[in-house]
C-alpha cells in the first residue's frame, strides 16, 4: 500500500509527532503541503491530511493544498489534528474540509484528534495549556487509529450518509461511536 501523510506543524511539533506515529504504522512518508505535487495525490492508496488547529481552523497552508487537489475517484483520505482547545470548538473545520474533499471525489475514511501543547498568543501568559501533550497515550491512540484505517482493497468504507470513523484521544467515545463499533 502506498500511503502519504501531509502535515503542517509549525509551533511545538505536536502535529508532526502525531503524523509520524500514524506514518510509522502505514509505512508512509510525512511531507509538508509544498513538498508534494497535488496532482500526484490520487496515485496514493491512502492519504492523511492534518495540521494543528489555529483560530478553530486547519492551517491556511493545508487549506490551500486541499483546494489545489485535483478530482479523484474514491481515493481514501483521513484527517488528523492537534489543538489546545476542545474538539467541539473546531469540529466545524473538519466538516468543511470533509465537504471540500468529498466534492472532489475523495473518500474521507476517518478522523483523529488529540490535545496538543498550546502556548501561542494569550496562552503564553499562563504558561500554556496541555503541557506534555500529545503524550505517549495520545501517540499510541494515533497508532491504533492508523492500524484501523482501510487498505486499498477495503471498498466497504462509506462515501456518504453516516460519518466516517472518528477518534479523539483521551476522550471517551460517544454513544454513536460505541454503536458504530
Amino acid at each position: 500500500m502506498r500511503a502519504l501523510v501531509v502535515c503542517v506543524s509549525i509551533s511545538q511539533g505536536n502535529t508532526k509527532r502525531v503524523a509520524e506515529a500514524i506514518a510509522d504504522v502505514l509505512g508512509a512518508e510525512v511531507v509538508e503541503p509544498e513538498d508534494v505535487a497535488p496532482n500526484t495525490v490520487p496515485e496514493f492508496d491512502l492519504v492523511g491530511i492534518g495540521s494543528g488547529i489555529y483560530a478553530m481552523m486547519f492551517h491556511a497552508r493545508l487549506w490551500r493544498f486541499a483546494r489545489a487537489l485535483p478530482t479523484a475517484e474514491g481515493t481514501p483520505v483521513f484527517l488528523f489534528a492537534t489543538s489546545g482547545s476542545p474538539e467541539l470548538l473546531w469540529r466545524p473545520a473538519v466538516r468543511v474540509m470533509t465537504r471540500l474533499l468529498r466534492s472532489k471525489g475523495y473518500r474521507v475514511v476517518g478522523t483523529f484528534s488529540c490535545r496538543g501543547f498550546d502556548n501561542l498568543g494569550p496562552m503564553q501568559l499562563v504558561g500554556g495549556l496541555n503541557k506534555g501533550k500529545p503524550n505517549d497515550m495520545d501517540l499510541e491512540a494515533a497508532r491504533a487509529f492508523a492500524s484501523g484505517l482501510p487498505g486499498p482493497r477495503d471498498k466497504s468504507t462509506r462515501t456518504s450518509g453516516r460519518p466516517a470513523k472518528r477518534v479523539s484521544a483521551g476522550e471517551p467515545p460517544t454513544s454513536a461511536q460505541r454503536a458504530a463499533s
